[in-house]
């Protein structure tokens, strides 16, 4: 058995190199998909690991994104991770053992979270007990085609890989804002597309409960500030997907009435 490393990316000059370091010795391929960074991710994917093989290809979405690496993928065993991901050791060992292994129980791995925002390690508010599809045989999962919040697509049951995935989120508060403006950008996009309809009522409450859902209901507040911070960004993007979707909307009826 041999496993492929699949990754996308687009300007990952700081997460990449973390990877790339970390995975090489379980990696029988690694196969990166890049959106035409504009910062060193190709220069360093290229130059620094020659074992990489490095494709290029316009982002129209991250469903399609992850789709394509996933086609150039050679190997049975696919291993999917974002640029800021990384396997701790007992992770490793666990992926090792599976691939290797001539007979085992699931075609479909979850993957535990440790999600870290900045120095912190966040273990509530919605960040915590967080498990997702990271390794699978490539025959039995695709990803869904949506722009944004992807899922993988799989009629299997999940097994569970031991170890942590960790996950280094947002490298400062400018980062992260910009994410929230792209991620709001396209999720307005798909809520369009789908023709899901919004009103101010909707609009003005619903960032009010996200707030209250992180902070309180999913125990945030233990989070201490950065458990504040974490549940008041939250509130603002599901202000700002809406507030988009509802100008998409304006922006269509406009158009139709020749205005």
């Amino acid at each position: 058995m041999a496993l492929s490393l699949a990754i996308i990316t687009y300007n990952e000059e700081e997460n990449i190199v973390r990877l790339l370091d970390s995975i090489a010795d379980i990696a029988d391929e690694i196969i990166i998909v890049d959106s035409f960074s504009t910062d060193k991710t190709k220069e360093i994917c290229t130059q620094k690991y020659p074992e990489v093989k490095f494709f290029e290809k316009k982002f129209n979405g991250y469903g399609e994104q992850k789709n394509h690496a996933l086609n150039l993928c050679s190997h049975e065993w696919i291993l999917f991770l974002d640029a800021d991901e990384v396997p701790d050791e007992d992770m490793k060992r666990s992926i090792k053992k599976i691939v290797f292994s001539e007979n085992t129980e699931f075609n479909v791995y979850m993957a535990k979270f440790s999600n870290h925002l900045g120095i912190h390690l966040i273990k509530h508010g919605g960040w915590g007990n967080v498990y997702r599809d990271r390794l699978f045989k490539k025959q039995y999962a695709r990803y869904s085609d949506d722009k944004v919040h992807e899922f993988l697509i799989t009629d299997q049951k999940s097994g569970l890989l031991e170890g942590k995935l960790d996950h280094y989120t947002y490298k400062s508060i400018h980062h992260h804002v910009s994410k929230i403006n792209k991620y709001s950008d396209m999720m307005a996009e798909k809520m369009f597309e789908r023709g899901k309809k919004i009103n101010r009522f909707k609009i003005i409450v619903s960032p009010v409960f996200e707030f209250i859902k992180v902070f309180i209901f999913k125990l945030g507040f233990l989070d201490g500030f950065p458990g504040f911070y974490i549940a008041k960004t939250m509130s603002y993007y599901t202000f700002l997907k809406y507030i988009k979707l509802r100008e998409k909307i304006r922006l269509s009826e406009l158009k139709k009435h020749g205005k």
